[in-house]
């Protein structure tokens, strides 16, 4: 095998393999149930897949337009309309992409410039902070503070600089579960107004909040708010909608002016996405209920998930959406938690994800990440094994 004559100077120095990787790797060694990585384990409606049959045998097998088929932009315009009452232009405002982290590095991309500092949120989604600093710019971290994970405004208002580019977010919330409360939006509004800071709303999970009725809680998306909406890039996943994340199409909303300059970084990232999928996504998504009745899907997943764990020692902390349960395992180790992590997998046979992953400083208050984005019998034999911890 040859050499490398020089020495490889790398632009993530402090970045390995991701932790998602290296759990599921893990669980396949060892054979362990993997509630590790946010994927499910059941399919998507069979229509799903004729529909994609359909168009690659009607000849839809070549490269599709850059910013995205039109039938797929035209009904993700009248979704985002039926959904939150404002209207996007699907040919000069929404993009097609090849999942939401193209979607998020790429409106980095677009707009960081070297020296820039971009707000993020930690615990932080593990793809933000490297597409900061392949683009030059500086992360600077404000704390979600246990246990329910909301911001702290005072601490963000602090955070602001003149350097201050873009503020990243995802709500509903991974890896917490927590999800932003309109005074949060309003909160952000007021801090952004009048200043250049551009925003990238990472709502994946949009369609996957829980007690909606209960708690009266809703989705609150940053187009529901003029003042916020007029400055983002508003992201969203076709694959954790439809249960399709290997397909790795997403969408990017975002006013003229920023569209104009995210595609421009676009093409030249992916160029465009998988056209026979987006056609029958465009078809599939038809059916209003295939996303509107998510919430009530997962949430039954989350309250069996939950019962099948009374009398095990882990602390279940509140799952408002998302598809993930963290626990704190303290009555039980005061291992690190990667530490009891990977030992839950090799040992007990069921695997997670260690939280301290989502800081930059190894942050560690014990807590671990379960997806029970799975069917009813993985869930069982998982809890099953977990309350013997």
């Amino acid at each position: 095998m040859p050499t490398l004559p020089f020495a490889a100077e790398s632009r993530l120095p402090r970045v390995g393999t991701t932790i998602f990787s290296v759990m599921s790797r893990l669980a396949a060694e060892h054979g362990a149930i993997n509630l590790s990585q946010g994927f499910p384990d059941f399919a998507p409606p069979p229509l799903l897949f004729d529909l994609v049959a359909k168009h690659m045998h009607a000849g839809a097998n070549q490269y599709a337009p850059m910013a995205g088929a039109a039938a797929l932009r035209e009904a993700i315009a009248d979704k985002v309309a039926g959904l939150y009452g404002v209207h996007y232009d699907a040919e000069a405002e929404i993009t097609v992409t090849a999942g939401a982290t193209q979607a998020i590095f790429t409106a980095v991309a677009a707009l960081v410039r070297p020296g820039d500092e971009v707000i993020v949120f930690e615990p932080v989604y593990d793809s933000y902070v490297p597409s900061i600093e392949l683009n030059g710019g500086r992360a600077v971290a404000c704390r979600l503070a246990f246990p329910g994970f909301l911001p702290d405004w005072d601490e963000v208002a602090a955070r602001i600089t003149p350097r201050t580019r873009m503020i990243i977010f995802n709500t509903p919330h991974n890896p917490s579960g927590a999800v932003w409360r309109e005074e949060d939006m309003r909160a952000l509004e007021r801090l952004v107004r009048g200043t250049r800071i551009v925003l990238v709303a990472d709502e994946v999970y949009e369609h996957i909040v829980f007690d909606a009725e209960t708690q009266n809680r809703r989705h609150e998306s940053v187009l529901r708010h003029p003042g916020l909406a007029e400055r983002s890039f508003v992201v969203s996943s076709f694959g954790k909608t439809y249960h399709v994340t290997g397909w790795k199409v997403g969408y990017c909303l975002a006013p003229r002016e920023l569209t104009a300059e995210f595609r421009k970084a676009h093409q030249f990232v992916v160029f465009c996405v998988n056209h026979p999928v987006q056609l029958a996504l465009a078809e599939f998504m038809q059916d209003r209920q295939r996303h509107l009745g998510l919430a009530a899907f997962y949430q039954a997943k989350r309250d069996f998930f939950r019962s099948q764990l009374a009398g095990s020692r882990f602390e279940l902390l509140p799952c408002r959406g998302t598809y993930f349960q963290s626990a704190r395992y303290a009555a039980i180790s005061d291992e690190p938690d990667r530490a009891f992590a990977e030992r839950l997998t090799t040992e007990h046979g069921v695997a997670a994800i260690p939280f301290s992953a989502f800081y930059g400083d190894g942050h560690d208050e014990r807590i671990i990440r379960f997806c029970f984005a799975k069917g009813e019998e993985t869930l069982a034999r998982a809890a099953e094994r977990l309350r013997a911890v």
